[in-house]
């Protein structure tokens, strides 16, 4: 037969607790009448608990708030600094969590697709949904919709990209007589709706009508990598110090960026691409990640030769993997700067591996395949 404790007992016991510990804590700066006037309420409350006395614990329990209220009162502003305290730590993990587990990072590109989706751009010529949709369909689906109408003749001079709180990015497409800003990035919004410089707008006409899906977002998984090493066929994320095809595209000022890839050749590995087909040691690649790419089904186009790249430009071209680096490619093999373009990735770059699509609620949210 199991008996239960009573409620006024397991009160009596978080006292005891609580009290035991002013004690310890303070013992070597309290004075000796009240040191012992505490430890005196101990003893008390201890035998009531003993004689599982009700009253008494009841009457002890005032006792013990108003010696500890006189012997350790709390600070004026003692809620203040709990709220600052719980703030301080949240962000902290949070920090903690981002710098060494679980990093957040948005797909910037296409050259994934359509395993991963960066920021797409679509004209329509019917004018935006109504306000609950566009609504929703942001929540869901991470789409902005953009209805901008030419207010005079003009010429497009060039788009000047600018952000926001480091998160809301703009465009403003220059004109050589009026200025329009649109809620997208530049490359993409140019890429849609055709905003190049020298392109000409007439008043009345539209000149951006459609939408932008947002890229997706993504977790990186920065733990995995410290323990097993990075594995063929995974989608990473890397950093592109060092890489000076890369390196030399950037603005000035940015040391860094960080890419996302399919490895697609480790240390040692010799690999050939035969459009569509990627050959690795003179084998089919035959992983499924490589199999779905090479289908050229679903949205998929296979492995390309690319006769401007330095690296797999033709059907014969061969690629060893030097120690210590990694090869990547995109799965959107048409449209992605790859290690076909800059050479092979030094290990030392590899930030994690892709693990979820968190955002937008598309076909694709999920982990990362």
């Amino acid at each position: 037969m199991f008996f239960l404790t009573p409620r006024f007992l397991k009160e009596a016991k978080h006292y005891r607790h609580a009290l035991k510990r002013v004690i310890n804590y303070r013992r070597d700066v309290l004075p000796p009448d009240q040191l012992a006037m505490l430890e005196g309420l101990l003893d008390r409350l201890r035998e009531a608990m003993r004689k599982r006395s009700r009253e008494d614990c009841a009457r002890l329990r005032e006792e013990i708030d108003d010696a500890i209220g006189k012997v350790a009162p709390p600070p004026k502003d003692a809620a203040w600094r709990e709220n600052v305290e719980v703030f301080v730590v949240a962000i902290a993990i949070a920090a903690g969590v981002r710098a060494f587990v679980l990093q957040p990072f948005r797909i910037p590109t296409g050259s994934m697709q359509p395993t991963l989706y960066g920021v797409v751009g679509q004209r329509t010529d019917a004018p935006p949904p109504n306000i609950l949709r566009r609504a929703f369909e942001f929540v869901w689906l991470g789409r902005t919709y953009l209805d901008i109408t030419a207010e005079t003749d003009s010429t497009v001079v060039g788009l000047r990209e600018r952000t926001q709180l480091n998160f809301f990015t703009f465009t403003d497409i220059v004109c050589n007589n009026k200025t329009y800003t649109a809620f997208a990035p530049a490359e993409p919004l140019a890429r849609a709706f055709g905003l190049r410089p020298g392109a000409v707008l007439r008043k009345g006409q539209p000149v951006a009508r459609g939408y932008m899906d947002t890229g997706d977002q993504v977790f990186v998984d920065k733990v995995s990598y410290h323990f097993v090493a990075p594995r063929l066929g995974d989608v990473f994320v890397f950093k592109t110090t060092g890489i000076r095809r890369i390196e030399a595209t950037l603005p000035p000022g940015v040391g860094s960026q960080h890419y996302i890839k399919r490895l697609a050749g480790l240390p040692g590995d010799v690999l050939r691409i035969d459009a569509p087909d990627l050959f690795i040691d003179g084998k089919l690649a035959d992983l499924p990640v490589f199999r779905r790419v090479m289908s050229e089904k679903d949205g998929y186009r296979g492995y390309a030769n690319i006769a401007s790249f330095p690296n797999l430009a033709t059907q014969d071209d061969e690629f060893r993997v030097p120690a210590g680096h990694y090869f990547a490619l995109g799965d959107n093999s048409y449209a992605s700067s790859d290690s076909r373009y800059w050479g092979a990735l030094p290990g030392l770059n590899v930030t994690g591996r892709g693990l979820f699509v968190y955002w937008p609620f598309s076909k694709r949210w999920g982990l990362i395949r």
